[in-house]
């Protein structure tokens, strides 16, 4: 398998992963606003078999621990424009994982910082969780995908120019 192979296949793990992260924030914010649940009743899918998963810090920091890693280390299969979307979901990242860091301590510290009554981070003082991470999954998600059609496409141009030059 060469190492483009590879990067192609733990690429397409990756995003999977993402976009099935993202999925589970959309049926949150769906069960709250369209079926009408409580917002602490509202887990996603994957928290309606498993909810102690969702409603402790460890899979959420995990994720964001994962998602850094996996933009991180699949950075060097991406140039031009396609490496500056995935750059800025990168950076988007930096501060998603900076705020989950937070939570995470919270909670395996047993308290909580300015006041709250739970673990909260940064931005979760000013928009309500279910929003604010759905938020974030999205502006990650997003410029991962439009860093993947970018690839994509200029590897199919690369291809097409080769194809037509051997042709000549």
């Amino acid at each position: 398998m060469t190492s483009a192979d590879r990067h192609g296949m733990l690429l397409k793990i990756f995003a999977v992963i993402m976009i099935a992260h993202w999925l589970e924030h959309i049926v949150q914010a769906y069960q709250v606003y369209v079926m009408g649940y409580e917002r602490h009743h509202a887990m996603g899918l994957l928290g309606q078999f498993y909810p102690w998963l969702v409603h402790g810090e460890w899979m959420h920091f995990g994720y964001a621990v994962l998602t850094f890693l996996g933009l991180a280390f699949l950075r060097d299969g991406f140039s031009g424009s396609a490496l500056n979307w995935w750059n800025a979901a990168l950076i988007i990242q930096i501060w998603h994982l900076f705020e989950h860091t937070l939570l995470f301590l919270q909670a395996q510290g047993d308290f909580t910082l300015w006041g709250a009554a739970e673990p909260t981070s940064v931005l979760q003082l000013f928009w309500p969780r279910i929003e604010l991470h759905l938020f974030y999954n999205s502006v990650v998600t997003v410029p991962i995908v439009v860093a993947m059609v970018l690839a994509r496409r200029g590897r199919s141009r690369a291809t097409n120019l080769v194809t037509a030059a051997g042709s000549v």
